[in-house]
């Protein structure tokens, strides 16, 4: 209990600097052991007494093992990691060969310095895995953080870091060899040749076995418990084997990881074992690495100084040498910059080498207590530096014409899709096909697969970006499903989904995207993808999807969170869309009914331009109702247009138009509804648009109409989102309304007690500043002929 309040207090007081949790734990330890409280009389014999040490220090590294096999399943092989190009090569040598020159250089001075006992040749070999060591997992979720996943940067650093990590192992395989053979060389080489016979009988003889249990293991289905239990059980077996021969036990473990191939197997033994490791075992190892350090224990500051210079100059030279060889390869001098500062992030990795060199003797007390300082120290220093440098800063400039209404209806439209899993693929293109995409009025569609950033998904990263032509397009590449896992399993059956909407339908392209990110920061890259895209509406889904007996229930419920946030910070439109089987049952041929509710403001009018795009479809009924406040009037008048009835509005005199400017905000909102509501009577006249006025004086009329009006029979409604727009005919609903973010008419169709059975699109427009625009005398709007309706001029309201 003592170390769990101490660790959560610190990791309390580090979370506005962004720190990661380990440093906190290790701090924890370090604030519980000699250097702090064990200074206190008899603190250290009555809270950690010897027995309880024993205990815990077994407990850790039995977390220690199962961890380091977890890392091993992160990593991706060797093959796939150097497949990044000469690039990735060329970083990765300049990343590892200076560091390692000026350890060779700098690490005699200081063994002799600290008068360590071990051979020099183990020192050596050790301080170069300290030099050159890249937290993989760490860097990983740095990137995703950052949004550098899909860059140059990003693939660069994953391809540089997992390489690394090579080396470091190799290195430390090298150091741990001899160290236990005193120095003896044919012991040493016999430890190292076991080593790689022991490589060789798991490429052999345990990788083909555990492929081919893989491939039988298809996402999302349950995994065998029998073969769990086994590779858990191997993990020890492997573990017991590597100490035996001479190396560390973790060896064997991380041995065993990578042969893992990446897919649904190893997700589950994640899944299974990752909670337990990382969230209990793995931070009491770093507490009990913490208590391991002793200030007391540093007596000779000349080889303090030594070392602090060594690391010092080692993430320097990384750095300098990433600058150098972007210059080489003609790269901007900030991306060299970038990798050279990821390629120092540190992490957990290398306190579990600091602590195997513990062990084995390879160091001692003080200069493990310095390394894990300055460790912590990089760390702390490092991560505000990639802030700053790395992370890409987004000027949010006021775009005033990124809506549907702003958008010429005979140019391209362009939108960004947003889809959490393959379920709502499907939906989604049928509200593409509703909205009539055609030669004449394109749609550029961007797929953004929304992905929570886990553990696990670092692995799906590097393949992801590292190597683009593993996820082949073909659903049944002998390769694709059993070694990308569930991620890429569902990001292939989207692509899937909205490529064959492209190839059949017309006028429409589609390019699909991933974004890799914890829930808490995704809205950003929606809106970074939204603005760099220049898409005038986005679609995110709700949080809720139907069940079998047509209820609905929540996905997740951070999903709600993310869609509040892209409403409130997104430059151009957004629609939330609730599925309520729009999509179901494939291709339709009976055609579909939609129903507009339009009740005045800048969000219905958005709403009504997505729903003019629609009118021109086939197979498409659109039925129009306005909702009137009456004064006390109850009375609806219901008349449907005909082809030539009706005339569109004129334009008004500039006189007319400088009496805008004198209105009142509700005026003036009304005065535009008119004009809007008038052109799109006029421009959709011939039977094609059913247009309703229901005339109501307060909320309960309201609801009576909305649900006179769901009875239709109607597949889809499109609703404003109604925000900042106070109505007497939706006073009150905002009291009791459940999804806020919905608007009140939304919220109501959204209900379950409404008993509502359509699907719905809830419309909020972006660019507030574009009605300024649009009733401007000055406005450079000018407008094509519809779509679908030859011989009449399309005309905003441009002028009143």
């Amino acid at each position: 209990m003592l170390i769990i309040a101490t660790t959560r207090t610190i990791n309390f007081l580090l979370r506005p600097f962004r720190q990661p949790r380990y440093i906190s734990e290790i701090l924890g330890g370090f604030v519980l052991g000699p250097s702090v409280m064990g200074r206190i009389t008899g603190f250290s014999d009555t809270v950690f007494p010897l027995w309880s040490l024993l205990t815990l220090n077994s407990i850790a590294h039995i977390g220690l093992i199962y961890s380091t096999f977890l890392v091993g399943l992160e990593i991706v092989e060797v093959e796939t990691l150097s497949s990044g190009g000469p690039r990735s090569l060329g970083f990765t040598a300049a990343c590892v060969l200076p560091p390692l020159a000026i350890a060779s250089k700098m690490a005699p001075t200081v063994h002799d310095l600290f008068h360590e006992e071990t051979d020099q040749a183990a020192f050596l070999a050790f301080l170069g895995v300290a030099v050159t060591v890249t937290a993989f997992t760490v860097l990983a979720r740095i990137l995703a953080e950052m949004k550098l996943i899909g860059s140059d940067v990003g693939r660069i650093a994953l391809s540089c870091a997992g390489l690394e990590d090579v080396v470091s192992w190799t290195l430390l395989a090298t150091a741990v060899a001899l160290a236990e053979t005193d120095s003896e060389w044919q012991k040493s080489f016999f430890a190292v040749l076991s080593a790689v016979a022991f490589y060789t009988t798991c490429r052999i003889l345990v990788r083909p076995v555990v492929v081919r249990v893989t491939q039988k293991t298809t996402a999302g289905e349950e995994v065998n418990e029998l073969h769990l239990c086994g590779m858990l059980v191997g993990v020890i077996v492997a573990a017991f084997i590597s100490d035996s021969i001479g190396m560390h036990a973790i060896y064997g473990a991380f041995l065993l990881g990578i042969m893992v191939p990446n897919g649904p197997f190893g997700e589950a033994i994640a899944d299974k074992v990752g909670d337990l490791v990382n969230g209990l075992l793995m931070p009491l190892f770093l507490v009990i690495s913490g208590l391991r350090m002793d200030l007391s224990s540093i007596e000779n500051w000349d080889g303090v100084a030594w070392l602090v210079l060594m690391v010092l100059f080692t993430a320097v030279a990384k750095v300098m040498a990433s600058v150098l060889m972007a210059a080489l390869y003609k790269m901007p001098l900030h991306d060299g910059l970038s990798v050279g500062l990821l390629m120092n992030s540190k992490g957990v990795t290398e306190l579990v080498f600091f602590n195997i060199a513990r062990d084995k003797h390879i160091i001692e007390g003080q200069t493990f207590t310095i390394l894990v300082l300055m460790s912590m120290l990089l760390t702390v220093a490092v991560s505000p530096l990639l802030t700053v440098v790395v992370k890409p800063v987004r000027r949010l400039v006021a775009y005033k014409r990124r809506t549907i209404w702003w958008s010429n209806p005979e140019s391209e439209l362009r939108i960004l899709a947003c889809v959490h899993t393959s379920r709502q693929a499907t939906p989604v293109v049928s509200l593409l096909d509703i909205s009539h995409p055609t030669k004449r009025a394109p749609i550029y569609v961007y797929v953004l697969h929304l992905v929570e950033l886990t553990g696990r998904a670092a692995a799906m990263l590097v393949v992801n970006s590292a190597v683009p032509t593993i996820a082949s397009k073909d659903p049944h590449h002998p390769q694709h499903l059993p070694a990308l896992g569930r991620i890429q399993a569902q990001s292939d059956a989207i692509n899937h989904v909205f490529e064959s909407y492209e190839q059949h339908a017309g006028g429409v392209t589609v390019q699909c995207l991933t974004a890799v990110s914890p829930y808490a920061t995704m809205h950003e890259d929606i809106i970074a993808e939204a603005m760099d895209r220049h898409a005038a509406l986005i679609i995110l889904p709700f949080h809720k999807h139907q069940t079998v007996d047509g209820g609905m229930e929540v996905v997740h419920q951070a999903i709600r969170s993310l869609n509040q946030a892209v409403l409130e910070a997104a430059p151009c439109s957004v629609g939330i869309f609730i599925d309520r089987g729009l999509g179901a049952g494939g291709h339709r041929t009976s055609g579909y009914r939609v129903a507009l509710l339009f009740f005045g403001g800048a969000d219905d009018r958005e709403a009504l331009a997505f729903a003019g795009r629609m009118v021109g479809h086939p197979k498409i009924n659109l039925k129009v109702v306005r909702f009137l406040y009456g004064g006390g009037k109850s009375r609806q008048r219901q008349h449907r247009h005909r082809q030539g009835a009706a005339t569109a509005t004129g334009g008004g005199s500039p006189r007319a138009e400088m009496a805008l400017t004198v209105m009142t905000e509700e005026e003036r909102e009304r005065r535009i509804d008119e004009n809007c509501l008038g052109e799109f009577q006029a421009r959709w006249s011939g039977g094609m648009v059913e247009y309703d006025e229901v005339v109501a004086i307060n909320a309960e009329e309201t609801v009576a109409a909305i649900r006179r009006t769901e009875e239709g029979g109607h597949d889809l409604f499109v609703v404003g989102r109604g925000q900042n727009m106070k109505s007497p005919l939706l006073e009150g609903l905002n009291d009791w309304s459940e999804f806020p973010e919905l608007g009140p008419a939304a919220d109501l169709l959204v209900l379950s007690e409404f008993e509502a059975t359509a699907s719905v699109l809830v419309v909020r427009c972006g660019g507030g500043p574009a009605i300024d625009m649009l009733m401007s005398p000055d406005s450079p709007r000018k407008l094509g002929r519809p779509v679908g309706n030859k011989g009449q001029q399309w005309s905003r309201g441009s002028r009143v």
